[in-house]
């Protein structure tokens, strides 16, 4: 089948402009494949990392069709299949399929689809990613670990650190600060690691306003792109909750958010919003800054008429009391 391949190319510090290619291909060809048939054959300036073909290093992470993907897995008849699936998909109306590839997001592109990952390896190095034994006296062998305890470590493991749920990722989009999935789904890893004797102190630096766990925005972006079913959201989940057993809920505004949110949401079915804002903000009155914020929202809210003077529980909180009390008895468990 012939395949129209659009290629976003961009020089550093210029603007990004559309090639476009005809390739010949067959359905089980990779994508990957086929912009190695471009650059062997029609044009030798088109810039792309690539080395194992197999799903295995992730140097070809690339935005194929608007999401960062291996140009390693995908082949021609999927794509084109998925692309069937959208509505203003120019393949669901063109005799010929159409495929855009772009550069991965969130990092500066140095040529056509290479960008420069700095700042994804540095912010990895933020997490410290190594386990650490400084508190153990070394060993005359290697420290050993159960099945199970090696099991918890199967998941997160299996990461090749391609970058394709760094860059899609809001948080990153709009917080410089936030280090990523990527490396948060690598300090789970340490958190679980048995061998580990720093937890504490990785717990308190994760914990670090939106620098750390909570300042992912839960899109799940990370977690459908990831080639690997590492699911870098789940691990961050699973780091806020070691967090959240080990602190009070007075220990910051993130921490209440958490709390807060359940503990009215079991009281009353849904949240009442006028405990949320003082509770979570104001710190159960204790902080007079964080009232004060609060006081010309809640101004506007009165004069409009916006400001409810009592709150109703919803249909079904028992039901609802009794699932969270059912979750928070198996996580006790576990």
């Amino acid at each position: 089948m012939e395949v129209i391949f659009k290629v976003i190319r961009q020089q550093q510090n210029s603007s990004p402009v559309v090639q476009t290619y005809l390739v010949e291909a067959e359905a089980g060809n990779t994508i990957l494949d086929c912009l190695n048939h471009i650059k062997w054959e029609q044009d030798g300036t088109l810039a792309f990392r690539k080395n194992c073909r197999n799903t295995i290093c992730g140097s070809c992470a690339m935005r194929i069709n608007g999401r960062s993907a291996l140009a390693c897995k995908e082949n021609i008849g999927s794509e084109l299949a998925r692309l069937q699936q959208i509505p203003s998909s120019p393949s669901k109306v063109n005799a010929i399929g159409e495929i855009t590839i772009a550069p991965l997001g969130n990092m500066p592109v140095i040529k056509d689809l290479v960008v420069d990952m700095s700042s994804f390896w540095n912010n990895l190095e933020a997490v410290a990613p190594y386990v650490s034994t400084a508190a153990r006296q070394v060993p005359e062998r290697e420290f050993l670990q159960t099945p199970q305890e090696r099991s918890r470590l199967d998941q997160t493991g299996n990461c090749i650190m391609c970058g394709a749920c760094y860059s899609e990722c809001n948080a990153r989009e709009v917080n410089p600060d936030f280090v990523g999935p990527h490396a948060l789904a690598k300090a789970y890893r340490m958190v679980a690691d048995s061998r580990d004797s720093d937890t504490e102190n990785r717990l308190a630096s994760y914990n670090e306003g939106t620098k750390g766990v909570w300042g992912c925005t839960r899109c799940l972006y990370c977690d459908s792109v990831c080639p690997m079913e590492v699911a870098p959201l789940e691990q961050i989940t699973k780091v806020k909750q070691e967090i959240l057993t080990q602190k009070q809920a007075s220990d910051s505004r993130s921490i209440r958010h958490r709390k807060v949110l359940i503990d009215l949401v079991k009281e009353g079915g849904w949240i009442d919003e006028r405990q949320f804002g003082l509770q979570v903000v104001g710190n159960y009155f204790q902080d007079l800054k964080g009232l004060l914020s609060l006081a010309p929202l809640g101004l506007r809210m009165i004069l409009r008429g916006k400001f409810p003077l009592s709150f109703e529980s919803s249909e079904g909180t028992e039901q609802v009391r009794s699932l969270i009390e059912s979750v928070q008895q198996l996580e006790n468990k576990s």
